[in-house]
């Protein structure tokens, strides 16, 4: 029986990754890759030479028992996505599940992911958080949005950026505008940027600073 190794990927430096990632990287029999033209520029930056295979969102269903035959023939396969670890807001929990109903072993390295970085660097209290991801981009979406203002935890968010004026101003209207909140962008690169203050103060910011990279917003909760 072999192993599904879940494998965070840099989500900015590509210094990020750990050698232990790299060394399984080389070793495994297939890498399963969100996208193949991405990994494709990693594996090729740390001189990795391995065969990849498509699995994402619109194919995953389709692969995964074909993944899991392999799996059970004896292969060990590392499963990565474009950035972070696999499973937060990016595909994997599906063949995570099947490799535990089959009993396959599953072993997650620890890694990059996005929120936990910007979560730490916002300075709003992160004793106790909760990750909502991308909020519903229609259906359900003022639900969240009133269950998230009366949450009194600290709220973890990702946005892309063309939809983080139209969050922060619908967070603003359930929650109010003088709730703080913290804004990263970037982590990891070049232009990794936080930007801290109420959303009253973060709209205005970006009314005249268009938003540019994929965004966490970190939203304190509400005062108990």
């Amino acid at each position: 029986m072999g192993k599904l190794y879940v494998v965070p990927t840099p989500v900015g430096n590509l210094e990020d990754i750990t050698l232990r990632g790299i060394r399984l990287l080389k070793e495994v029999s297939l890498i399963l890759a969100e996208d193949t033209r991405t990994t494709g520029i990693l594996l090729k930056h740390f001189d990795i030479q391995n065969k990849m295979q498509s699995y994402h969102k619109f194919n995953e269903h389709k692969a995964v028992s074909h993944i899991i035959d392999r799996l059970k023939a004896g292969e060990n396969i590392a499963l990565v996505s474009d950035a972070g670890t696999p499973g937060i807001s990016d595909p994997g929990f599906l063949v995570v599940r099947e490799c535990v109903k089959e009993g396959v072993e599953v072993e997650c390295l620890p890694g990059a992911t996005a929120f936990v970085p910007a979560l730490v660097s916002s300075g709003i209290p992160n004793d106790r958080f909760c990750f909502e991801g991308f909020l519903p981009q229609k259906k359900g979406r003022m639900t969240r949005l009133k269950i998230l203002a009366e949450e009194s935890r600290t709220i973890v968010l990702y946005e892309s950026p063309h939809r983080v004026l139209k969050t922060l101003t619908q967070l603003a209207e359930y929650m109010g505008e003088e709730r703080y909140v913290a804004t990263c962008r970037e982590i990891s690169k070049v232009y990794e940027e936080t930007i801290r203050g109420t959303l009253k103060e973060l709209i205005s910011h970006f009314l005249k600073n268009e938003p540019r990279g994929e965004f966490v917003i970190i939203v304190s909760g509400k005062d108990e």
